[in-house]
Formats: C-alpha cells, structure tokens, sequence
C-alpha cells in the first residue's frame, strides 16, 4: 500500500477479491483515509492496481470521521452476518459437538486445531493439524507488560493464561497445511476463536467447515482422542484454580481416586490448621512479651 497524502491510496491486489476488514479498519485508524463503503465487493485481477479516492476532511492530513467509521462497520458487520447465515442455511457451514468429531474424521473430515501452542502442547490431538488463531505476546516493551498485568488482574491469576495476539500469519499457514479441498472442524478450547477462525475459512472458499459449539471444554472423556491419552479438557486450566483443583474436570477426575491432600477439602482443612497453628504462635509470643518468662510447658 502506498500513500498519496493529497490525492489517493493506491492498493495492489493479491489473490483475494476484497479487502479484509481488519486492514481497513487498521488503514482508517492510522488516518491514512476513510475507505468507500461497499469496497468488499470490488473485484480486480490478481496484481492490478485500484486507485481509490480519499475524503480530505480539512487542510492537512488526513482524519477518519467517526460516524462514517461507525456506520462503515455496521454495514460490514451486517454483510459478514448475512453470509455466515448464507454459509448455515447451505451446508457450507456446520455447528457440531465433540460427540461429532470420531465420525466426522472417519468420513474424512481434517481437524483444524486453532488453540494457542501451550494449550495444544498438553493435550495433542490425534490427527489434527495445528495452526493457531491466537499466540502469546513475546514483547516486553511497557505496552505488552501493562496488557499482561490487565490480563493477570482480570482473572488469569485464577484461570491461568497470557496476554494473547492474532497471529497474521494465521490464514497463509493454513493454506500452506490444508488442501483447498477439504472439509475441516474447527475447534478452540472455549469456542469463540474457533468461530471466528472458522468464519475466515468460509470465506476463503473451503467448501465446508464445521465448529465445535462451546468448544473442547464441553467434550466428555474419550470423545476427543489426544496423542498423550490426556482429557482434552485439561488443556484448558490452569492458574490457581488448577492447583487447588476447583476446575470441574479435576473433580471429575478425582471422582473414587485418592486425591492429593484428599481433594478440595483437604486443602480447606490444611489450610485452617495453618491458620490456628499461626494463631497459637502469636498468643505463645503474647505472653512472652507481657510476662516477660515463657510459660511453663
């Protein structure tokens, strides 16, 4: 993309017949212009140019109207829904449950694992090609530690995780692994990024692709085969809650087995016997300091 300041932005195209709304979005808020509405649905051979007017809203550069934006968004939201409805209503898009996944792949369907590296890392799907939505943010500068510490303060203390960014390459290392071809399930651990990932891959032009609704936490034992014979669910804990063992497949998991410490209650217990024992100790150095001898044992 080259900037015109006073005339216009030129754009190249590739291989896709629109431009994505996230590059637009992005292009709008960096002011470099406001993009005309209905731009999606321009075509033009792989490698021509598009000369594209700019609206200049004063002398100067160039600013992004904020209604315009606004209204430009609802209309792309609106397109993007009524072709994901389009995809349901003709089978090109499927909402499945994990009790699908066996039979789906024995058909012929590949599985498209989504998750970030660290959850696909503790439970590997049999079978599956691994192409993340999402990956952790490596940056240390001021901005990604503020984002990391948000994340910690809004709950990753108790469910464990990172600060997480989309991963550009996302699309490219897809068609790079999957033939243009296949049918694909597409899954993520809680099922937003999976339908999100799978919205792209509609898009793109795979004749079929089905998401599993509420995502692999919703699988029972065995429904999701992983490589390490681990519960596909346990991918999805962690921080606090996994070392007490409060997550629900935990429980699950300790159901008639001798749990460490005897399960939720016996941390509750240790933890109130660490309680009065400290209490103990302080009356103990109470009446040190006031009688001024330790009492007799």
């Amino acid at each position: 993309i080259s900037h015109q300041p006073s005339t216009a932005i030129f754009i190249q195209t590739g291989s896709l017949d629109w431009i994505g709304f996230q590059e637009k979005m992005q292009m709008i808020a960096q002011g470099k212009a406001l993009l005309p509405l209905g731009l999606e649905r321009q075509t033009a051979p792989a490698g021509s140019v598009l000369r594209l007017p700019i609206v200049r809203l004063r002398s100067g550069p160039v600013r992004p109207c904020r209604r315009a934006v606004m209204v430009h968004a609802a209309e792309l939201q609106s397109q993007d829904m009524e072709r994901w409805e389009a995809g349901v209503r003709d089978g090109r898009v499927r909402n499945i449950s994990c009790a699908d996944v066996i039979s789906l792949q024995r058909e012929g369907w590949l599985f498209l694992d989504v998750r970030p590296p660290g959850e696909m890392e503790r439970a590997p799907i049999k079978g599956a090609v691994h192409v993340p939505l999402f990956v952790p943010e490596e940056s240390n500068d001021i901005g990604a530690l503020i984002k990391k510490a948000t994340d910690f303060g809004m709950g990753s203390w108790w469910l464990g995780g990172t600060h997480y960014i989309p991963n550009s390459k996302f699309m490219s290392e897809v068609l790079a692994k999957v033939p243009r071809d296949s049918r694909i399930i597409v899954a993520c651990q809680k099922g937003l990024r999976s339908l999100a990932a799978c919205e792209q891959l509609s898009r793109s032009g795979f004749p079929q692709v089905a998401w599993i609704n509420g995502g692999l936490d919703t699988a029972r034992k065995g429904q999701v085969p992983t490589t390490n014979d681990v519960d596909v669910r346990f991918a999805g804990i962690g921080g606090l809650s996994e070392v007490i063992g409060w997550t629900e497949v935990q429980r699950e998991e300790s159901q008639g087995k001798s749990a460490v410490l005897g399960g939720l209650d016996g941390v509750i217990k240790l933890f109130a016997a660490i309680l009065l024992a400290d209490l103990a100790l302080f009356a103990y150095e109470q009446i040190v300091f006031m009688t001024g001898q330790a009492p007799p044992v």
